[in-house]
């Protein structure tokens, strides 16, 4: 039975924030120093430390915290073991080439069964090509290092996560490693509950208490440590580590129980959604299985379709038994992983569960006794941070129900393994309103569109999550930024194509491609344009589009924000980036929840006064003030095309 709210001493403090932010949350205040060399993504949260320490922040417990960036990632992780040797509780950042450098260093922080947490946003590794986004390559690199593995699906579990696997990490004696996306979850502005301090202090502990952290370097108790071990002795002293990886499952299991009694938030080594009629199941690791998860809930309502979802939260120790528990009893799993590896027998997670399966079928102890293995697919998306959408998944389960031969395949790219996807379901939740914006990088979109997010979400208390398409935010380029509000979770994360409003801050939109796709009927526009004439403004809409807005009722606005933004910035500089300050008066103008919440305009610009304070506060009360300046003209000044001008140019 889920525990009532009244009976949960620890519901966690509703907020907004990325997945970098979160970990910074939890790790500033546990821990007792972070060494690191960032390296993108992970830097937000080597950044996030830094100032913390720079702000003179202390622990939970009082005591300063120290961060060292080193020379390089291979040093940070070395100077890791050393502040853990001393009996010190220590975090690192990393991602990529940084982590693949560490791994020299990590095998011996696992033998000295010290317990670093080090948290990752997963990247893809360069190989043909650089890339710096979402991929699971760097991650599987060092997946036989001895650390334990546990992977975020969202901002939520990032902070959750953190905490547990620093709990586990102690108890168990083995570093941990706690993963989200690159970018898709270190990026994501998101609606959470952020722990409490009381929590993180309770639930954690005292790292200089009793039997929490072991200080290896004390010459009053001298001890050898990573000495030198020939054939008489190596072996023994490494299967005898078996002792204390053995003892992980039952201590994950019961701190992550402990978790959901503190805070209501469950968690396992794996989670499921709808596996107990389950006869087609889509299985991974990270955010492509919140998208996995939002299609499945609408295959099961729209379609009648018993499609499922598995997440394997832990990867290292690897819930096999678990595994092969949950889902002996579908016709077909299909495994989509973030990285591809064709000369394996098959990418790591699904060569994992295919060695779980062949256990069970065997007799293996420990094991559910089974007759027969689901069919197993497998897929590689997501990498680099493709796309990956509803669509690509109903092709994946219809491509399982079809028994097709083909086990391997690919989603997101032409190619011959690929499936391609025949319809794109929307898959946000009931009421969801959406925002696809359009702009040029340099004009502030893409952190008005945090500020939006933080706004709704505290001040409307509704679920939100935003995003840009990162990689395209370079100055003077194109530059496309998703939000998504909801009164419930937004479970989907893939680039938006169903969407309620559309501003178009770059004026060149129209030339590069089409816009106006995926804006549904009664939806609505910016433009951003000089003249406040709306004739004018109708005129210079291409007829193609003009056709689509008729066709589909769409309200189309204007306004020259650049105007607005040079008059109101007594900064030349901070003028070009306030035009995206403009765009979040449209919003509200446009957002029905705003109107349906009753709030009076007081109420909203204080709570747009808070957050811009967030933002901009830092470079003084003048530039606050002129950014409110700018919120509240463009939500004033807007004009908005009466229909008898577009219908009468049909």
């Amino acid at each position: 039975m889920k525990p009532s709210s009244e009976s949960i001493p620890f519901p966690g403090i509703a907020t907004t924030a990325d997945g970098s932010e979160a970990v910074v949350w939890v790790e500033t205040r546990v821990t007792q120093g972070a060494c690191a060399y960032p390296i993108t993504p992970s830097t937000n949260m080597g950044g996030g430390y830094q100032l913390a320490v720079a702000n003179g922040q202390r622990n939970l417990w009082g005591e300063p915290l120290a961060f060292l960036e080193l020379e390089s990632e291979h040093s940070s992780a070395s100077t890791c073991e050393g502040f853990a040797l001393a009996g010190g509780r220590v975090a690192n950042f990393t991602s990529g080439q940084g982590l693949i450098l560490m791994k020299e260093v990590l095998y011996v922080i696992a033998g000295k069964r010290l317990p670093a947490v080090f948290h990752v946003g997963a990247r893809a590794l360069t190989s043909q090509g650089l890339n710096i986004h979402a991929g699971h390559d760097d991650v599987m690199g060092v997946a036989d290092c001895g650390w334990g593995m546990l992977f975020a699906r969202n901002v939520q579990e990032a902070a959750d996560l953190a905490l547990i696997a620093r709990r586990v990490a102690e108890e168990s004696e083995t570093p941990f490693f706690n993963i989200q996306d690159g970018f898709l979850t270190t990026h994501t502005i998101e609606s959470l509950k952020l722990p409490e301090p009381d929590l993180m202090k309770q639930f954690v502990g005292d790292p200089n208490g009793e039997h929490r952290l072991r200080n290896l370097m004390d010459p009053a108790h001298p001890i050898m440590s990573g000495v030198v071990q020939n054939q008489d002795s190596y072996m023994k002293g490494k299967i005898a580590q078996r002792y204390f990886y053995d003892r992980i499952p039952p201590i994950m299991k019961r701190v992550m129980g402990e978790f959901q009694s503190l805070t209501g938030r469950r968690y396992g080594m794996i989670d499921g959604y709808e596996l107990d009629d389950a006869e087609y199941v889509i299985v991974g690791m990270g955010s492509l299985i919140e998208t996995a998860t939002a299609t499945a809930k609408y295959l099961r309502r729209h379609e009648g379709m018993k499609a499922g979802t598995l997440h394997v939260t832990s990867f290292r120790p690897f819930p096999g038994r678990q595994i092969v528990a949950a889902l002996r009893h579908v016709k077909a799993i299909a495994v989509v992983e973030r990285m591809d590896n064709p000369i394996a027998q098959s990418n790591p997670l699904t060569a994992e569960i295919k060695a779980a399966f062949s256990d069970a079928l065997s007799g293996a102890a420990g094991y559910p006794a089974i007759d027969q293995i689901p069919a197993i697919y497998s897929g590689s998306a997501g990498l680099g941070s493709r796309d990956v959408r509803p669509g690509d998944f109903v092709a994946v389960i219809n491509h399982m129900r079809a028994r097709d031969q083909q086990r391997f395949f690919v989603l997101g790219i032409q190619h011959p393994l690929a499936i391609a996807p025949e319809s794109e379901p929307d898959v946000r939740p009931k009421g969801a309103f959406s925002m696809r914006g359009h702009s040029v990088g340099g004009y502030g979109s893409v952190t008005t569109n945090k500020v939006i997010a933080t706004i709704v979400g505290d001040l409307f208390g509704l679920q939100v999550q935003a995003y840009p398409m990162y990689g395209s935010e370079k100055k003077g380029l194109p530059t496309t930024y998703f939000l998504t509000v909801a009164e419930e979770p937004i479970g989907a994360h893939a680039e938006l194509k169903h969407v309620d409003f559309v501003p178009l801050n770059n004026v060149n939109a129209f030339n590069l491609g089409n816009p106006l796709a995926g804006l549904v009927p009664g939806g609505a526009v910016f433009v951003q344009h000089q003249s406040r004439d709306p004739q004018r403004v109708w005129k210079t809409i291409p007829e193609n589009a003009k056709r689509f807005i008729r066709d589909n009722r769409i309200r189309v606005l204007a306004l020259d924000s650049v105007k607005v933004a040079q008059e109101v910035s007594s900064h030349a500089q901070l003028a070009q980036r306030m035009q995206g300050i403009v765009l979040l008066g449209v919003f509200l103008r446009v957002a029905p929840f705003v109107a349906e919440r009753g709030l009076s305009d007081e109420q909203i610009y204080a709570a747009i006064e808070q957050s811009l304070r967030k933002f901009f506060g830092k470079r003084g009360e003048k530039v606050v003030m002129e950014n409110l300046q700018a919120v509240k003209r463009g939500r004033s000044e807007a004009i908005e095309i009466p229909s008898e001008i577009m219908m009468a140019a049909a």
